[in-house]
């Protein structure tokens, strides 16, 4: 499996509007993609600008078609000017 993790620090602004679109995102990455199989959105408390996701996809072609997708692509153009800084990660999970 593949997984993506990723941070966002968003601009004080912008956060209510970024949290909004981000659970729209992730729901509808899970609604939408038969190979995206866990998308979680937290939310810090101590430093609401601050905003981590954990995506598991079933490989990286998947992935692929996720950040290909309408749902994502405009997910990113709306809120990439509300962002500060995004960092990812990407990883192989292993089965046990």
């Amino acid at each position: 499996m593949y997984v993506i993790t990723v941070e966002f620090f968003i601009k004080e602004s912008n956060v209510d509007s970024f949290k909004k679109r981000m659970l729209q995102q992730a729901n509808d990455s899970l609604k939408k993609e038969k190979d995206c199989y866990h998308f979680d959105v937290c939310f810090d408390k101590e430093n609401t600008n601050r905003v981590f996701l954990y995506e598991i996809y079933k490989d990286k072609n998947a992935f692929d078609v996720h950040i290909n997708s309408s749902h994502y692509i405009n997910f990113n153009e709306e809120v990439t000017p509300w962002v500060k800084e995004k960092i990812i990660n990407k990883f192989e999970k292993q089965q046990l």
